[in-house]
């Protein structure tokens, strides 16, 4: 889709479509966004919220980078847009519910194995990022032992598990978990059928929702 076709887009909704959320809107202007939900997934151009939950403007509050990697909880005086962004959903919005949403055939676990990146100067800020990956790299290579096959989704499934890990680093939010005031969810979305997993700690398994 190129700019023509978005502008395109934006007018059909504008003529056709906006005035079925015109309610929701003036409702949400009155009286502010108040999104029980945040949504932390990938930049893939194929996945989309709105459409994967059918959802309306003021369910969620989202934010969405390469890998849908959630950095480890620190303080200093850089600049932290992930971060910035939960904290703001989890103490200014009251959200009950964080859903880390990783997919199938992600850019960026395939990126991981891609030592290229590293050696090129124009990505140095993406090999930084990918580095929040790491860990999830080596723990699916154990599992797989040499199995190519199941590598992507093994990968791209351990990175959910490391950033509901590094999620819990937050201080607010482990407090919050502890005291059952708000629920951390690691969904996989599968690209090619449309299926939702949901990740079990418990079991260690991902389960279609």
């Amino acid at each position: 889709m190129n700019i023509q076709k978005l502008i395109q887009g934006h007018k059909k909704f504008k003529d056709n479509i906006y005035k079925n959320y015109k309610q929701d809107f003036e409702a949400l202007i009155e009286n502010g966004q108040k999104p029980k939900v945040l949504f932390i997934g990938c930049s893939d151009s194929r996945v989309s919220p709105d459409l994967i939950f059918h959802s309306r403007p003021g369910d969620m509050f989202t934010t969405r980078n390469i890998g849908n990697f959630v950095p480890p909880y620190k303080v200093n005086d850089d600049f932290h847009g992930t971060t910035a962004v939960i904290e703001y959903a989890v103490n200014i919005l009251k959200v009950e519910d964080i859903i880390v949403c990783g997919h199938s055939h992600c850019g960026a676990c395939k990126a991981l194995f891609d030592d290229n990146i590293k050696q090129d100067k124009n990505l140095s800020h993406v090999a930084k990022w990918l580095e929040l990956g790491y860990e999830a790299k080596e723990i699916a290579k154990n599992i797989c032992q040499g199995d190519k096959s199941k590598l992507a989704k093994t990968v791209e499934q351990e990175s959910i598990k490391i950033q509901l890990k590094n999620i819990l680093t937050y201080p607010m939010i482990n407090r919050l978990v502890k005291t059952n005031k708000i629920n951390i969810h690691g969904w996989y979305y599968d690209i090619p059928n449309g299926t939702i997993s949901n990740y079990d700690k418990n079991k260690n398994i991902f389960k279609e929702i």
